[in-house]
């Protein structure tokens, strides 16, 4: 399946994360390790307002992450994507595949936040992590560069419909 949209029509939301465990950390020891790879500070914001930084959720706070290293906008630069999962998910966390690992799970749309609050308060998840989106231009210059966007980096919405439906007489 394929659709047509002129760049200007199209809008990427975030796409989100939930881990499931602190890979053995208690949150207090997990908290002081991401503060020695990360300024934090609290933010009774859930969303990031712009890209380079990610929001994360736990022990019923929102805290602001300030990543480094991110590209500027259109330039095929590493992505906020890119920057929490060399940093923080695989070698805190032991993520190292997000696409095969069962610890973490991916939520897109408008209400991700929400549901990734209710996620972990419920107890069952660990942290929910609120990305900023991923821009069109960037999408372009990955493109325009040859390379491939990191797993689990965009979510389009609306969805399109496809199937297939076979009528016998």
């Amino acid at each position: 399946m394929a659709a047509v949209f002129p760049a200007s029509q199209l809008k990427i939301l975030p796409y989100n994360r939930v881990i499931r465990d602190l890979n053995g950390m208690t949150p207090d020891g997990f908290l002081e390790k991401v503060r020695s790879r990360f300024s934090v500070r609290d933010t009774n914001r859930p969303v990031p307002a712009s890209p380079g930084s990610v929001h994360m959720y736990s022990g019923g706070k929102w805290r602001e992450l300030v990543l480094a290293g991110t590209g500027r906008r259109g330039e095929a630069g590493p992505l906020d994507v890119t920057v929490l999962q060399e940093k923080l998910l695989g070698p805190l966390l032991g993520i190292d595949d997000p696409r095969t690992s069962g610890r973490i799970d991916f939520v897109g749309g408008l209400d991700s936040v929400q549901e990734m609050a209710r996620r972990v308060d419920s107890g069952r998840w660990a942290v929910a992590l609120s990305l900023f989106p991923v821009a069109i231009e960037d999408v372009m210059a990955y493109s325009d560069a040859g390379r491939i966007m990191p797993p689990k980096s965009t979510w389009f919405e609306p969805k399109l419909r496809s199937g297939l439906l076979i009528h016998t007489l």
